[in-house]
């Protein structure tokens, strides 16, 4: 938990910093994103303690005493694989009903983050850009009187202002609010470039001035928090409920896009002198006795002129152009729609497939601990790290194959739990047993 806290902090810690962000603010998005820490660190935890736990087992020769009593090792390992269950019941419903929600809110204030421009800090002999329309660079800046000296500034064109190079030899600024700042300044320079309707023209305007006045608008630098509520959700920031109610009607979709593209591949347009605007079946055909030629449903004949044979022809090629335009339209239509589906199916696995990894990796770790004779940390950490590198990569890998159309939802994000349970199972199974699969071999050959 504390590395994926630690791992948030290091990626947005430059998006945070220099904003003028307020604490509050800060702890609210660090509280939303401990949800899916939540949901990604217990997997974690579960296998780390579950190898501790059976290694130490192990190592103090407990599961020799527990046979030794007459206890099958069964009856260790099944309150642990059910405390597991109830675990992943938990968490399923946790990244249904709560972690929806939380992403959605920690979304929302990432974006006002995002929204809000840098703070008025203006430092010596530094290009500052935080005001829209304006760069500015001074020589000295006086924090107490907040008087400054040798400044230049850059004044982009906009609706109200003409493009402009002023430089003065002093100024001063003045908050009359929090949202109005005034920059004063004097005994200095003016370049002014007013905009023409000539393109090959350029009127310069220069002037100088004993006292200049620029009124800033500071509103846009003040962090405003909005409502969640009045942004729109995206597949990780919606329940189960409402991403099937999306899918059904994609779904939908995409079946009348296949009807039409069914109907459209019957079809071919009929370009006839008789049968203008009309669709029949292909046909291609030269009889021994007619000499009239059907080529994409066009009928020419040697009576037909150069000219306007020509012009049935490219008729024709346009005509077929357009359907297969249309064709090419619903394909891509038709892919787009299942590429959404296959997304959103998706984010419905992943919310029971890495809750279940709790029950995967308890049938995984217990016959490891017990092999591996060793309930120190170190060892623990080791071999964990080893088995969840290969479950995310798994994970993200699925989810990506997944959104492309190789693979199917439910592989993508279930394939690794299906192996290593398995897995898990053939493991216990010889421990409980105590056999190999190579004796049974061996038994057969004798």
């Amino acid at each position: 938990m504390f590395l994926l806290l630690m791992q948030f902090l290091i990626l947005h810690i430059d998006s945070l910093i220099g904003k003028d962000i307020p604490l509050q603010v800060i702890f609210e998005l660090i509280l939303t994103n401990l949800a899916y820490m939540v949901v990604l660190a217990a997997p974690m935890a579960v296998l780390v303690a579950t190898l501790m736990a059976f290694g130490k087992f192990s190592e103090l020769h407990e599961l020799t005493a527990v046979r030794a009593s007459g206890v099958h090792p069964l009856k260790v390992i099944f309150p642990v694989l059910l405390a597991s269950i109830l675990l992943f019941l938990g968490l399923a419903w946790f990244s249904n009903d709560l972690l929806p929600e939380a992403n959605h809110k920690s979304r929302s204030l990432f974006i006002d983050i995002r929204l809000k421009k840098p703070g008025f800090d203006l430092k010596p002999n530094e290009f500052y850009d935080g005001i829209e329309g304006y760069i500015f660079l001074v020589d000295e800046v006086d924090s107490k009187t907040d008087s400054l000296y040798g400044i230049t500034l850059f004044q982009e064109p906009t609706r109200n202002n003409d493009r402009a190079f002023i430089k003065a030899k002093k100024g001063y600024l003045l908050s009359e609010n929090s949202e109005m700042l005034t920059l004063y300044l004097f005994d200095g320079k003016m370049q002014k470039f007013p905009a023409t309707t000539n393109r090959n023209k350029i009127t310069l305007e220069v002037s100088e001035f004993q006292e200049h006045r620029i009124t800033f608008d500071l509103a846009d630098l003040a962090f405003e928090k909005s409502d969640p509520n009045r942004r729109n959700r995206s597949d990780r920031t919606m329940n189960i409920q409402s991403m099937q109610v999306i899918v059904d009607s994609l779904k939908i979709e995409v079946i009348k896009q296949f009807t039409n593209a069914t109907k459209l591949t019957n079809l071919i347009p009929d370009l006839g002198k008789d049968n203008p605007g009309r669709y029949r079946a292909i046909n291609k055909e030269l009889t021994e006795n007619d000499t009239t030629l059907v080529t994409s449903s066009i009928a020419v004949n040697n009576q037909t002129s150069i000219s306007e044979q020509k012009r049935l022809f490219q008729s024709a090629i346009s005509d077929l152009n357009n359907y297969k335009a249309s064709l090419q339209n619903i394909q891509a239509n038709v892919l787009f729609r299942q590429k959404s589906i296959n997304r959103y199916l998706v984010e419905i696995h992943k919310k029971f497939s890495i809750p279940f990894a709790c029950i995967v990796f308890i049938l995984l770790g217990a016959p490891i601990g017990i092999m591996s004779k060793r309930g120190n940390f170190g060892v623990a950490a080791m071999i964990s790290t080893v088995i969840l590198t290969l479950y995310w990569i798994s994970l993200i890998q699925g989810e990506k194959l997944a959104d492309r159309l190789f693979i199917t939802p439910f592989v993508g994000m279930w394939a690794f739990n299906i192996v290593f349970s398995l897995i898990g199972i053939i493991l216990l199974i010889r421990l409980i047993t105590e056999f190999r699969i190579s004796d049974l071999f061996s038994r057969n050959e004798q």
